[in-house]
């Protein structure tokens, strides 16, 4: 189905329509060509499990040649957030972020971008945690687990397509962020129900 037969009641199906032409972008890479084809030619669920699979692959080249191996697939989230909106929260070292990595820089295939790290170590408010989305993709809602959005916290572009004022959020995993409520009032609070 095309996504105008769709009769979508948003501006997804505008897109096309409000774009006049293709902005310049920097030179693409080899690895950028590589990821845009895996992207483009799998479906979501099936990227997922590539990604997974060359990962391991990754790992076990990495365990042959005595480099350090990256984190595998975690098991699913429990589809409950422990961070609430409202909650302020660090966001964690570049260190401590990269360490939940896999080789495709991802945590449950939520990837963590460059232009994020100049966000390690600051504190923000939490906007909400993310429930469901429309993926673009194939047009679904998708549900998801553990996906924060920090208040004001946004993506202009990246390295790769540049800037780009759509301005949206960026998906930040639980595992990268420390609620700041039992660092601020000790362990005594961590208990304490939210309003």
């Amino acid at each position: 189905m095309k996504l105008e037969e769709t009769k979508l009641n948003c501006q997804l199906p505008s897109l096309d329509h409000v774009a006049e032409g293709t902005a310049e972008v920097p030179q693409v890479s080899l690895s950028r060509h590589a990821k845009l084809m895996v992207r483009r030619h799998l479906s979501p669920g099936r990227e997922r499990s590539f990604k997974n699979h060359t990962n391991n692959w990754m790992n076990k080249l990495c365990h042959l040649t005595s480099k350090g191996t990256k984190p595998q697939a975690p098991l699913p989230n429990n589809g409950s957030s422990r961070l609430k909106e409202g909650d302020w929260v660090r966001v964690r070292s570049r260190k401590e972020i990269e360490s939940t990595l896999n080789h495709w820089r991802q945590v449950r295939g939520c990837a963590f971008m460059p232009e994020m790290a100049a966000y390690c170590g600051t504190i923000h408010r939490v906007f909400k945690p993310m429930k469901k989305f429309v993926d673009e993709r194939d047009l679904q809602v998708k549900k998801s687990a553990g996906i924060i959005l920090l208040e004001g916290v946004i993506c202009n572009g990246t390295a790769e397509f540049g800037t780009c004022d759509r301005s949206c959020l960026h998906f930040w995993r639980e595992e990268w962020l420390e609620n700041m409520l039992p660092v601020l009032f000790g362990d005594a609070c961590a208990g304490v129900a939210h309003r």
